[in-house]
């Protein structure tokens, strides 16, 4: 019987981190190979072209198709490649023997980009918008992509979620719970969380989450939240297949999921040791095609006592005692161990055939699963 291979959560204590940081079009790189970066610092730019406005001259001066040509040379006030402000007149032409005016007018700031004499339409580009991108994370450049980006490396814990919203901050981890399963509430948090990254357990109250808005609270890890909360939170319905460009203050990241679930205490125990470290978090979430997880970096320097294996790095296998979370069926959620792999197919409750494992949950309870049903619990270790 081959390998078997469950994707799963990483939950790495001591881990080397790759980030590519590029742009989507081709841009001017800010940094240079072995240079040493911070999450604020900037390492890619470019300007985004500006979208175009269209003013229909002719409708605003109130003239016949046959006599735009005439228009653009004795009406029109501007030419292709002049700048203008919002406000600004285009064109204007005098009628009623001379004592009324109509004028045309920018409706836009820009440049003029094109001039139609036949139509009598131009076009406003807007000025450039210029983009950039941060380091995210401190490390050290290990790769110039030209025109692009960067690769950055840096040593430190990698733990994802199962799923967040907001996009990428940094900030200071705090716990604010004495165990993974206590509910972190709004008296917990206070104007002295500013700027941090705080660290629940079991589950987020709406109130919580408001308040940490409030008090500019650069992140929340915890196990869970309830759909309610999170819908009062963001003001709408959110979709679940992408998610991190919410417009919101305070970035949130489940390592569990939805309703009242608990922490993973092995997740739990790493971030409790790293409080008061400098921690960078996304909550971009991608569910389809090109997964994407919201994810957890606290970087370190390394030390004698971390001693990365390769194959702890690059595990993925179900044998017998590996920790596994089952994401599908009745006990989604809960978190078991893989008692025995079936060599065969068997037929389960839809009646077809497919792979399947024997596990042990907490309570001792043995369940027959589809592999497709569980994943793995990538799990860094010290020595």
């Amino acid at each position: 019987m081959g390998e078997a291979y469950t994707p799963g959560l990483e939950v790495r204590e001591a881990t080397m981190v790759r980030k590519r940081r590029v742009l989507p079009i081709p841009g001017e790189t800010l940094v240079k190979k072995g240079d040493k970066v911070y999450p604020e610092t900037k390492i890619v730019r470019a300007n985004l072209l500006g979208t175009f406005t269209t003013v229909d001259v002719r409708s605003d001066l109130g003239i016949l198709l046959g006599e735009v040509k005439k228009a653009v040379k004795e009406w029109f006030k501007v030419k292709v490649g002049d700048i203008v402000k919002e406000g600004d007149i285009l064109a204007s032409r005098k009628y009623f023997f001379g004592r009324r005016v109509k004028e045309s007018i920018a409706p836009t700031s820009g440049t003029i980009a094109y001039i139609s004499d036949v139509t009598g339409k131009l076009h406003i580009r807007a000025p450039p918008v210029p983009v950039e991108v941060t380091a995210y994370i401190p490390g050290e450049v290990v790769e110039v992509l030209p025109k692009e980006g960067v690769i950055i490396e840096t040593f430190g814990a990698y733990v994802q979620g199962i799923f967040g919203i907001g996009g990428e901050t940094h900030g200071e981890l705090e716990i604010l719970v004495s165990s993974p399963d206590e509910v972190l509430t709004e008296d917990k948090i206070t104007s002295s969380h500013t700027g941090k990254i705080l660290v629940g357990g079991s589950l987020i109250t709406g109130e919580a989450l408001q308040k940490a808005a409030k008090n500019h609270v650069n992140g929340i890890i915890v196990g869970s939240i309830e759909d309610d909360s999170l819908v009062n939170y963001l003001g709408y319905e959110i979709g679940v297949a992408v998610t991190g460009e919410e417009e919101v203050n305070t970035t949130l990241i489940m390592t569990e999921g939805f309703g009242k679930m608990s922490m993973l205490t092995w997740t739990f125990d790493l971030l409790k040791k790293f409080e008061g470290k400098q921690a960078s978090i996304s909550g971009a979430t991608h569910i389809r095609a090109g997964v994407i997880r919201p994810e957890i970096i606290i970087p370190f320097k390394p030390v004698d006592t971390y001693i990365i294996s390769e194959s702890e790095e690059t595990s993925s296998r179900l044998e017998p005692g590996t920790i596994i979370r089952i994401i599908r069926g009745h006990e989604f959620g809960a978190f078991a161990k893989v008692f025995k792999l079936e060599p065969t197919s068997k037929e389960i409750e839809t009646e077809s055939k497919t792979s399947v494992i024997i596990v042990t949950l907490e309570n001792g309870k043995k369940l027959t699963l589809p592999r497709a049903n569980v994943e793995l619990i990538g799990r860094g270790v010290s020595r």
